[in-house]
């Protein structure tokens, strides 16, 4: 296979302008999207209630030919629900495998952090090997997979902080943020009478996305590069308000995530300038902070700013 940067650039804009009916004023949110849809990395979407994180969700996936099933996470939520459960056929005698709500190619997990620990965890398996093992039997998901969930901060009530391994296995975390009074006037006009979401027809499909994600993995990362990411993520392990550092995987996803981001932007090839655009929501969810520099209130963020200031961009 060729590398076709101008029909992976057209196709992404595609999915954009459609996206865009719905959505008024979050083109970096949706970049970020994309680039975790030719990644094939998961997106985690935090913010307060009302700012459209499930909408966008939605607009992605009447953009996408896909499978789609939403599973909405609450505290009596279990984990047979999520990956499935064997039932006994009296007929045949036999256990029979049901399918749980995982067995789509896009998830929406929305309020992720609303069900418990328990719950949470019935998506490790489908998240990283993207498969789901029920009594012993192991069965794959449908390609391609992806998981957008939505999450509350954890100050909000009846929230449960998802754990670290939960965490790393998202390839990007972002916010939305509150729109601004244009924007929202705009929201208004467009929200008026109907949805405009029931509307939205795909302009994608499965095989579109396999495509894109092949032609992510031929996008050329010099080792120049990838040392820049390595040493990027060995430094937030070094930082002392810096608990817990980035992991192995990080690194991983970050030079994934870059390939995205260059071929969006019509290259060939990463640039370290894609690897700082992205350091931030790939790295930021993935660190844990001494309880003293919460107390001072150091964000995750901040450290990741901060390494990278320290870290040297390597030259031309």
């Amino acid at each position: 296979m060729k590398l076709n940067a101008s029909g992976f650039k057209q196709l992404c804009n595609r999915i954009e302008q459609n996206i865009n009916q719905i959505m008024i004023g979050k083109q970096d949110v949706i970049e970020h999207l994309l680039i975790a849809l030719a990644a094939g990395g998961h997106v985690l979407i935090e913010d307060v209630p009302g700012i459209g994180k499930t909408t966008l969700v939605s607009a992605l996936a009447k953009s996408l030919s896909l499978s789609f099933k939403r599973i909405q996470f609450t505290p009596d939520l279990m984990p047979s629900d999520v990956t499935g459960f064997s039932l006994y056929n009296q007929k045949t005698l036999e256990f029979e495998f049901q399918p749980g709500a995982v067995m789509a190619q896009l998830i929406l997990a929305d309020e992720i952090n609303r069900t418990s620990p328990k719950t949470q965890s019935a998506l490790l398996e489908v998240m990283q090997e993207q498969q789901v093992t029920v009594d012993g039997v192991t069965y794959p998901l449908p390609q391609p997979f992806l998981v957008l969930a939505t999450q509350n901060p954890v100050e909000h009530l009846g929230t449960y902080p998802l754990p670290e391994a939960q965490l790393d296995r998202f390839m990007l975390k972002i916010n939305l943020g509150y729109p601004t009074v244009d924007e929202e006037v705009r929201i208004l006009k467009l929200y008026r009478e109907e949805n405009p979401l029931s509307k939205l027809e795909a302009v994608a499909g499965a095989e579109d996305v396999l495509w894109m994600r092949e032609q992510a993995r031929l996008v050329h990362c010099a080792d120049a590069v990838q040392r820049y990411i390595a040493l990027l993520t060995a430094a937030s392990r070094q930082l002392p308000m810096v608990e817990l550092g980035a992991s192995p995987r990080a690194s991983m996803m970050l030079m994934q995530a870059a390939k995205g981001r260059a071929l969006l932007y019509g290259r060939d090839y990463v640039r370290p300038d894609d690897v700082q655009a992205l350091a931030v929501p790939i790295l930021a969810h993935r660190i844990s902070l001494t309880p003293e520099s919460k107390l001072k209130r150091i964000s995750e963020e901040d450290c990741i700013y901060q390494v990278l200031e320290r870290v040297p961009v390597p030259e031309r």
